[in-house]
């Protein structure tokens, strides 16, 4: 009876201790990354060999972590005053949110349409670990 009931205490006194420090490594991991600290800027490009270029560079200069290439979509706009359709590629660009100025500066001076598109959004949350390795790569 005796050694039943330090089992019950032993085993009570282990799921605290596990709940507690499943708590602690939630909270670590949660706290790792402030929502809207990084962002996900898109950006449109004629064809894949514009694309591929602006997107090596932007790596290459730490303005973003990476870059999906998104081939084929297509674009339906209005541009001075005509409805136009144009088969592009859409950039999928992972950065700091601090850092979107300068890749809009350095998109606008190398892309070839007379207004680039540059859109970014927050990133509210996301995979901690990827999350961390974006902040990691992409310097403030």
């Amino acid at each position: 009876m005796k050694a039943a009931c330090y089992v019950l205490l032993l085993s009570l006194l282990m799921v605290l201790l596990l709940r507690t420090v499943y708590q602690r490594l939630f909270s670590m991991a949660a706290e790792a990354y402030t929502p809207g600290s990084l962002s996900a800027a898109f950006v449109t490009c004629p064809n894949e060999k514009v694309g591929k270029e602006i997107a090596r560079v932007m790596v290459e200069k730490h303005l973003a972590a990476c870059v999906n290439i998104m081939p084929q979509i297509t674009s339906i706009y209005e541009w001075k005053g005509k409805i136009e359709e144009d088969r592009e590629v859409l950039l999928m660009i992972k950065t700091r949110s601090s850092r979107i100025p300068a890749l809009t500066d350095f998109v606008r001076s190398v892309h070839p349409y007379e207004v680039a598109e540059v859109i970014a959004l927050p990133i509210q949350q996301g995979n901690a670990p990827y999350l961390q390795w974006v902040g990691e790569t992409v310097p403030e």
